[in-house]
C-alpha cells in the first residue's frame, strides 16, 4: 500500500496541474514510487482519464521487477525500455510531463522520436522530488537505523586510529567495517582530510599521513535499506603524554578556538530548526555565529541539504534558500571554517525536522577530542 499510495498522491498532483501523465526516469524517483531497485527503468504514471502506472525495464530484471514493484504493472521491454515507455504513454495520454533536471539532451531526443507527436512532452520538474521531501514513518525508521550504524562505526574507529596512519588507510578500514556491519554501500566517497588538507571541504583521502598536531575531518555516510546517512566530525591528533611542542602551541590554541566557534555555529543552526522555518534562517543562525567570531569569510558553502534515498536532496539549507522546512524532512547541519593551506573544521549532524524542533539522528560526541 505504501508505494500505491505514493503513486496515487502523484496522480492527484498531476490532476491538480491538468497534466494527464508523467514519465519518471530518475532511478531514485522510480524506487520511491514503486520499490524497484534495478539500474534500468522508465515509469509512466497516467492520471487521466483513469489512473494507471506501468514500469518498463529489460530482461535482466524479469524476476526482480515482478518481486519488487508495487502499484505499477511491469513490462519487460525487448529493446529500449525508455522508447517503449514513451510509446505506451503516447497511446494512453494526450500529453506527458518529464523532469528536465533528470533528462539528458540525448534522452529527450529519443523520447520525442519514440512518440512522434510534437508538443507531447512538457516540462514538469521536481514533482517526485517534492513528494520525497517529507519522510513517512517507514522512511524515518530507515534513516534512524542508518544514522545509528554511522555513529557506531565512528565510535569504533576512534579507538583504532593512530598517528602516522595514511588517510586512505583510515577510509578503507571504515568502509570495510561498514560493509561487515550490513551497509549496502557508502553514501559518497569517504572524506578523510588531515592537517593542511582539512582546509579543503571535499578533500579525497590520499596517501598523506596523519601526524600529531593535525586536525582530522572525517565525513562519511552509509546506505542502509536504500536510505543514506551523513555525518562529519573533526578531531585532533594529540601528542600523547608529551607536551605540545612550543612551536605548535599557538596553532594548537587557534585550532581549538576555531573548533569551538564552529561547534557553537552548528548548535545554533540545530536550535533554529523546526517546521515552518525558512532554510535561509537556519543558514543565518550558523553564519552569524561565525561572522561574530571573525571567521565568516572562511565559511564557504551552504549550511546543509536534504537527505534520503539520495545523499543530496531538496531542500537546500543556504543563505539564499526560500525553502521552508516541513515536519518529516531530514536535513544536514554542517557549517565549517577553512583556512587556506592551514587547516579546517567541519561538524555535521543529520536532523529530522519536527513541529517544534529537531531530532538529531547522529548524536555521537562532537565536542573537542584529542586522540
Amino acid at each position: 500500500m505504501m508505494h500505491r499510495g505514493r503513486i496515487r498522491q502523484l496522480a492527484q498532483e498531476l490532476r491538480r496541474r491538468s497534466l494527464p501523465s508523467l514519465l519518471v526516469t530518475h532511478l531514485p524517483d522510480v524506487r520511491y514510487l514503486t520499490g524497484f531497485t534495478g539500474s534500468n527503468a522508465a515509469l509512466v504514471v497516467v492520471a487521466e482519464p483513469r489512473m494507471s502506472a506501468r514500469l518498463f525495464t529489460d530482461g535482466r530484471y524479469t524476476v526482480q521487477a515482478k518481486r519488487e514493484v508495487q502499484g505499477a504493472t511491469v513490462r519487460i521491454a525487448p529493446k529500449s525500455a525508455l522508447a517503449e515507455a514513451c510509446g505506451w504513454a503516447g497511446q494512453h495520454a494526450a500529453q506527458c510531463g518529464f523532469d528536465r533536471t533528470q533528462t539528458t539532451v540525448a534522452s529527450l531526443a529519443a523520447m520525442k522520436k519514440a512518440v512522434g507527436k510534437r508538443g507531447f512532452f512538457v516540462p514538469a520538474d521536481g514533482l517526485v522530488a517534492a513528494l520525497r521531501v517529507v519522510k513517512d514513518a517507514a522512511e524515518m525508521d530507515c534513516m534512524r537505523q542508518a544514522a545509528s550504524l554511522t555513529c557506531s562505526l565512528y565510535e569504533g574507529l576512534l579507538g583504532w586510529i593512530e598517528p602516522e596512519m595514511r588517510e586512505r588507510e583510515v577510509a578503507a578500514e571504515l568502509e570495510y567495517r561498514a560493509r561487515l556491519a550490513g551497509a549496502e554501500a557508502m553514501s559518497f566517497e569517504t572524506i578523510v582530510a588531515a592537517g593542511e588538507r582539512s582546509s579543503q571541504p571535499h578533500a579525497r583521502a590520499t596517501e598523506a599521513r596523519i601526524a600529531p598536531g593535525d586536525l582530522v575531518t572525517l565525513d562519511f555516510g552509509i546506505v542502509l535499506n536504500g536510505y543514506c546517512s551523513d555525518m562529519t566530525r573533526t578531531f585532533a591528533i594529540g601528542y600523547g603524554e608529551k607536551p605540545v611542542p612550543s612551536r605548535w602551541k599557538q596553532r594548537w590554541t587557534e585550532q581549538r578556538e576555531i573548533f569551538e566557534a564552529v561547534l557553537a555555529a552548528q548548535q545554533a543552526a540545530v536550535n533554529a530548526v523546526r517546521a515552518g522555518v525558512a532554510c535561509g534562517e537556519v543558514d543565518r543562525a550558523a553564519r552569524s555565529v561565525l561572522e561574530g567570531a571573525g571567521y565568516g569569510k572562511y565559511f564557504t558553502h551552504s549550511t546543509g541539504h536534504g537527505v534520503g534515498l539520495e545523499i543530496h536532496e531538496v531542500p537546500r539549507v543556504g543563505k539564499d534558500s526560500k525553502d521552508v522546512l516541513k515536519a518529516g524532512t531530514v536535513i544536514t547541519i554542517e557549517p565549517g571554517v577553512y583556512l587556506p593551506r592551514r587547516f579546517g573544521v567541519r561538524i555535521e549532524d543529520s536532523v529530522l525536522v519536527t513541529e517544534d524542533g529537531a531530532e538529531v539522528l547522529t548524536p555521537v560526541h562532537k565536542g573537542w577530542m584529542e586522540l
